[in-house]
């Protein structure tokens, strides 16, 4: 009676009595199957069914496997775990934030991070010289395709390292990160290409290139590190330079006499790490001196008392013997999706928002109650407030 087409066709049970324990509803799509092809908006409103197919399952065992590797991998080499708040204060460095209004202090906000990077600069000031996180990063962007509000990254901080040293060290641990989680898939070259921003852009058009010799070999997996990017980057929006990468990036210390004049010139001490054409980690030397740290927020044309608003602490910390230090950030999200052959990080999310930034199964966002709003001391606007009533109950026991 073996039958190898089904995942039990090997087992046969003779059943003495049968006690039901539930009743099940017909599912709304056939879970023995690949969903890929299931309306993708059905499927995340019953994201609990849709873990059952096989193929999220493996992607979310895959993307276990993943950091539990990364994990072990970098304690075993002194790092330590070490968990950052997401109550913070708000000090934009790029995207847009999600804000959290105080209860206790009326008017004033925390902020949920989009990274760990100031903490992590400063546990290095702390003499926490080996530091990592899986940690969890909030962006509030207007709606992009393959985007999140929140998403999971390795975060990694050193004190006493170069460039070189970083670069070694993420190298290494990516080749054995392969070779024992997805041993069916190939690095095309070791030890990873190094191409400087300008000849990437020249040659491939892209600071993201796909090296792959068969773009649609997903058994390839083409790394490359992307070096010497520009400092700055005129901004139209905003019509001034602002960072390429984040304020507190040390400039390549052979390009330092052009910051007073040719600022645009001055090149970055900071890294990327590719993979098949996607951008997997970022990272940089940090700045670790008072002084040029206040000297790049004046290029950024940031008035003193802003500076000290945002960025105080930092420089503060900076007075109290800073080491030299540096890190990187990867994306664990798109990491198992190009392990995974999933074309989007939704699919190796377990309980993912859609594309344009929705729960469809807990049903988030949604409107709270007045009461929640006044606890907060928020007031919606005229449009707004009609919209939350309809959509609220509020006589709803708190």
């Amino acid at each position: 009676m073996v039958n190898q087409d089904i995942i039990s066709g090997d087992i046969e049970l003779l059943a003495d009595k049968i006690k039901i324990l539930n009743q099940a509803k017909t599912p709304p799509f056939e879970i023995d199957k690949d969903t890929s092809n299931i309306d993708e908006e059905l499927r995340f409103k019953y994201r609990y069914l849709d873990i059952r197919s096989s193929r999220v399952t493996e992607n979310i065992t895959l993307r276990h496997n993943t950091v539990k590797f990364i994990r072990d991998y970098l304690d075993e080499k002194g790092f330590r775990d070490i968990e950052t708040p997401y109550l913070t204060k708000s000090t934009p460095e790029g995207a847009r934030e999600f804000i959290i209004p105080s209860r206790l202090y009326p008017g004033e906000f925390y902020v949920l991070p989009q990274s760990p990077q100031q903490f992590k600069q400063l546990l290095m000031v702390a003499g926490i010289e080996r530091y990592y996180q899986i940690a969890r990063c909030f962006r509030d962007e207007d709606q992009r395709g393959d985007r999140q509000p929140e998403f999971t990254q390795l975060d990694i901080e050193m004190s006493f390292i170069e460039q070189e040293d970083i670069l070694e060290f993420i190298e290494n641990m990516m080749i054995q990160l392969v070779k024992k989680i997805v041993p069916n898939k190939k690095i095309s070259e070791i030890p990873f290409p190094r191409i400087k921003y300008s000849d990437a852009i020249k040659e491939h058009d892209t600071d993201k290139p796909d090296l792959r010799k068969d773009k649609d070999d997903n058994k390839e997996l083409a790394f490359a590190w992307i070096i010497n990017p520009p400092l700055f980057k005129y901004s139209q929006t905003d019509k001034k330079l602002v960072s390429s990468h984040h304020p507190f990036t040390m400039p390549d210390e052979n390009d330092l006499s052009m910051l007073d004049d040719q600022p645009e010139n001055v090149r970055a001490h900071s890294y990327d790490l590719v993979l098949n054409g996607y951008e997997i980690a970022g990272g940089s030397i940090r700045i670790h001196n008072k002084d040029l740290q206040s000297k790049i927020f004046r290029i950024l044309n940031l008035a003193d008392d802003e500076v000290s608003r945002r960025f105080g602490h930092m420089l503060e910390a900076l007075e109290f013997g800073a080491p030299p230090h540096g890190g990187i950030a990867a994306g664990i999200d798109r990491i198992v999706a190009i392990l995974a052959n999933e074309k989007v990080i939704r699919e190796v999310i377990v309980f993912p928002k859609t594309g344009d930034a929705r729960d469809l199964m807990m049903g988030a966002p949604s409107y709270v109650s007045e009461k929640q709003l006044k606890d907060v001391h928020i007031h919606l606007a005229a449009n707004a407030k009609g919209k939350a009533l309809k959509n609220t109950d509020t006589t709803t026991n708190e």
